[in-house]
C-alpha cells in the first residue's frame, strides 16, 4: 500500500522540477542528497517526505520504482546510503491519540 502512495501523485506531478526544492529543505542526515537526487529525478521530495515507512517499506518503493517506473538501479552502497537515511529521516509516524489513522505532519 505504501509504494502506491508514492505512484498516483508523482504521476499527477507533471510540471515537477528538481529546481522546485534542494535538499537543505528536508532532514539532515548522512544519505540525504543521494536520496534527494535519486528521488527527484522523477517526483518531487516532499511526496517522500510525506511517506514515514519502515526500512522493508521503503526497500518495497525502490523496488517497485525500478519494476515499474524506470528508475535506474542504484548500487549497492548507493542503495544503502538511501535506504540509512529514509529509514532514519521518514520512519512510520504513530498515529495520532485519538484520531487513529493517518497524521498530518504539518498539522500544528
Amino acid at each position: 500500500m505504501a509504494g502506491a502512495l508514492l505512484i498516483a501523485p508523482a504521476t499527477a506531478q507533471t510540471s515537477f522540477t528538481p529546481r522546485d526544492e534542494s535538499p537543505e529543505q528536508f532532514a539532515a542526515g548522512a544519505g540525504r542528497n543521494e536520496a534527494f537526487y535519486a528521488c527527484t529525478a522523477c517526483h518531487g521530495f516532499r511526496l517522500v517526505a510525506q511517506q514515514g515507512m519502515t526500512r522493508a517499506q521503503w526497500e518495497d518503493s525502490i523496488n517497485l520504482m525500478i519494476r515499474r517506473h524506470n528508475m535506474p538501479p542504484l548500487d549497492d552502497k548507493a542503495r544503502e546510503v538511501v535506504l540509512n537515511y529514509l529509514e532514519a529521516a521518514f520512519p512510520p509516524r504513530a498515529p495520532a491519540a485519538g484520531r487513529g489513522g493517518w497524521v498530518n505532519p504539518f498539522a500544528k
